[in-house]
């Protein structure tokens, strides 16, 4: 049944929608797609870009690769950010990103991860150090095919003579907060990931360091990504360039471009 307002009830209802105009209209929600080893960082950020802006701001985080193939399968979402620039290559490639919007956000670095209880460093520049290490169990890391941890990973050990020995007795997971887990419950003797990663886990002892001169640069890429909401994608790039910003991914192990 259709009811009738009164004339003074539908006066107090236009005042409401006018004060609540402003703030129901500058509200919008956004979705990133965002590489895992960002969880700990964009979960900061997201809270604050949600108090400055009143936008929602919706996260879902997994291998680089398995968000682009989501993306390229004509997923919903806004913003990418991958791990490896070849993800964000192949989707631009492809005709799925506002190309003008893509740019390098933040570096990374590569180490090597042991149960706290087991901090005994591993020197990546004696031939059979990590093989010597992997008797009780696999080495953890990301998809050496296509989680970007993993590609560097893989290419690291290549480069440093390890790789022939420990390929029989590598773990490779989905992602590489994967791997971190692995190494954080005790199941695996050694995991390879990011050094940022390290820092959300007090489970976990870095025993080695990667030099980055054994693989690729460590680049993060972000994009808008075409058929979202332009607007408010471009609104959040730009908040991720902000020194607040970069400077909560520093702090979680982050490196600025060019270091």
């Amino acid at each position: 049944m259709i009811r009738h307002l009164g004339r003074g009830m539908i006066g107090a209802f236009a005042l409401c929608a006018v004060l609540a105009g402003p703030v129901s209209a500058r509200a919008d929600t956004i979705t990133v797609f965002a590489a895992a080893s960002l969880k700990t960082a964009l979960d900061q950020i997201a809270d604050q870009f949600t108090k400055d802006t009143g936008d929602d701001l919706r996260l879902s985080l997994a291998g680089s690769s398995v968000l682009a193939r989501q993306i390229q399968l004509g997923a919903p979402a806004d913003v990418f950010i991958s791990a490896n620039p070849g993800w964000m290559d192949l989707l631009q490639a492809e005709g799925l990103l506002y190309d003008e919007t893509r740019f390098d956000m933040i570096a990374n670095q590569l180490v090597v991860i042991a149960p706290v209880d087991n901090p005994t460093p591993v020197d990546l520049s004696k031939p059979g150090a990590v093989a010597e290490r992997l008797t009780d169990g696999p080495l953890a890391m990301g998809l050496v095919s296509a989680v970007p941890a993993g590609i560097y990973g893989k290419e690291a050990m290549e480069s440093l003579g390890h790789w022939a020995e420990v390929a029989p007795k590598v773990a490779q997971t989905d992602n590489v907060r994967a791997a971190l887990a692995l190494v954080s419950a005790g199941e695996v003797p050694l995991g390879v990931v990011y050094a940022s990663d390290v820092r959300a886990d007090p489970d976990v002892v870095v025993v080695a360091e990667v030099p980055d001169t054994a693989h690729s640069p460590i680049l993060y890429a972000a994009a808008a990504l075409q058929g979202g909401n332009r607007a408010v994608a471009s609104e959040f790039l730009d908040y991720l360039r902000r020194p607040n910003s970069q400077s909560i991914l520093t702090r979680q192990g982050f490196l600025p471009l060019g270091e």
